[in-house]
């Protein structure tokens, strides 16, 4: 039954005010558990009121109250939490591929994506339209922060990047990015060169624009974090300064093949300095996981009945080719246990990371390209690995939600159920402070104030199936 402008009066008290003023909201969410991972509880029997897609207030249900609204969700004390963030994600391929990229916009919001922050690609300018869109309610998807295109050596390895050789390069790139204007600034190590790096990150620093990515293997990431880097995506360039062989080794011009003789010369106490320097930095680290795990046994794993594949464009489909066809070639070399090696080092990292202070970022570096890492269940993947790597399910939420927030200085309008926060929610059937594998049973998706059950969220999948 279509309900316009219900009253609903919540006189649960002994005694109910005399004269009630009632205050009128768009949505409002009754009887529910809201998912706290600041103190790591849950807050039962609350409500959540919302209007123009801010959180207007919230309470106990216990509370002698006088509201109105437009729109009313009793969701019978299931769990309310704000809205995943997948941390690095990619919208690429050109042209041909534009629409295929706008198809994972239901994909992430039927798993309770609601933001995504975007690490680079070569349609920035859809992007920039389909964010326009998404802001001002004509399009469903996730809020998205895009870097623009990637930062570079004189040969990049992706399209769409713009070349850094020198000063000049450096000034003329930032100025582009910030015409777009780029959210941040994401550096790729292609072919970019050591100074040439270091000169982005110093200039970047004085513009005040945030900065993440790659580095060249020959670059040292404690250097280039006092120079102003605020991140790091994978694991590769953390582990590498924790290697007391990882100098010597890098000098010998094998590419990441280095990689798991690094990791196996991986030194914990060397690690610990390692961590307390970064921290003290502030620093962010996205481990991405999941995706290792996949590229890891891709060359023999069959994903042909994936649940997922059938969303996923013809286009798109084609540009997992290239992986598979490396890690097959990785199989018959020396160099065929990297991933191995590596990954299980890279597991080991994350728990000391996280309480040596250093802000994990759930990221799951899904997109075109990256074969069978599907837009939305990913980052439920990486949440999973990250507590199998030893967070509780607690922390490995805030990885998500708040620290996304915190990589971008907006904490104070995301990652928490309180008044004046962008109403960004996430509704599941089961509690997932108690089993993290609870985020896959979505039930509604809350996303700027606007309402998707699970009902018209299978719709708009049903929409974008090949």
């Amino acid at each position: 039954m279509k309900k316009i402008a219900s009253l609903l009066l919540l006189v649960l008290a002994l005694t109910a005010w005399k004269n009630p003023v009632a205050k009128k909201y768009d949505v409002l969410i009754t009887h529910a558990n809201i998912v706290n991972v600041v103190t790591g509880k849950i807050q039962p029997n609350q409500f959540i009121a919302i209007s123009k897609g801010i959180i207007q207030q919230t309470g106990n249900m216990s509370t002698s109250i006088s509201i109105t609204a437009l729109k009313i969700i009793n969701v019978q004390n299931k769990y309310v939490m704000p809205g995943l963030w997948d941390n690095h994600v990619h919208f690429r391929g050109g042209e041909d591929l534009a629409q295929e990229n706008k198809n994972f916009l239901p994909l992430y919001l039927a798993y309770g994506v609601t933001t995504v922050r975007d690490c680079g690609g070569d349609i920035t300018n859809h992007l920039l339209q389909w964010r326009k869109e998404i802001t001002d309610g004509t399009l469903a998807g996730p809020t998205i922060f895009t870097s623009g295109p990637k930062l570079d050596g004189d040969k990049p390895a992706w399209a769409g990047s713009i070349a850094v050789l020198n000063q000049k390069d450096v000034i003329k790139a930032l100025d582009s990015l910030q015409s777009i204007p780029s959210d941040f600034v994401k550096i790729y190590d292609g072919s970019i060169q050591p100074d040439a790096y270091y000169a982005i990150l110093k200039e970047a620093h004085q513009r005040g624009m945030k900065t993440t990515g790659h580095m060249p293997l020959t670059a040292n990431i404690l250097d280039a974090a006092n120079l102003g880097l605020n991140g790091s995506e994978h694991l590769y360039y953390v582990l590498k300064s924790c290697s007391p062989k990882a100098d010597s080794l890098s000098k010998l011009n094998m590419g990441y093949g280095v990689m798991s003789e690094i990791a196996e010369s991986y030194d914990p106490a060397l690690a610990e300095k390692v961590y307390k320097q970064l921290a003290k930095k502030e620093f962010f680290v996205t481990p991405t996981l999941y995706i290792g795990q996949i590229l890891a046994h891709v060359a023999t794993d069959d994903h042909s009945q994936d649940q997922l594949l059938p969303y996923i464009g013809k286009g798109i489909k084609a540009t997992y080719a290239g992986r598979v066809a490396s890690a097959k070639r990785a199989a018959k070399s020396a160099s065929g246990d990297f991933h191995n090696k590596t990954e299980e080092v890279f597991s080991e990292m994350v728990k000391p990371m996280y309480d040596a202070g250093i802000n994990i970022l759930a990221g799951s570096d899904c997109g075109a390209f990256n074969s069978y890492t599907y837009p939305g269940e990913a980052i439920h993947g990486e949440l999973k690995r990250l507590v199998k790597a030893g967070l509780t399910p607690t922390e490995a939420l805030k990885t998500s939600f708040v620290n996304g927030p915190k990589f971008f200085d907006k904490s104070a309008t995301y990652g928490s159920i309180t008044k004046g926060k962008i109403a960004d929610l996430l509704i599941l059937d089961a509690n997932p402070l108690v089993k993290i594998e609870n985020i896959d049973q979505v039930n509604t998706v809350i996303a700027k104030g606007k309402v998707y059950p699970k009902s018209k969220l299978d719709k708009m999948l049903a929409a974008v199936k090949n």
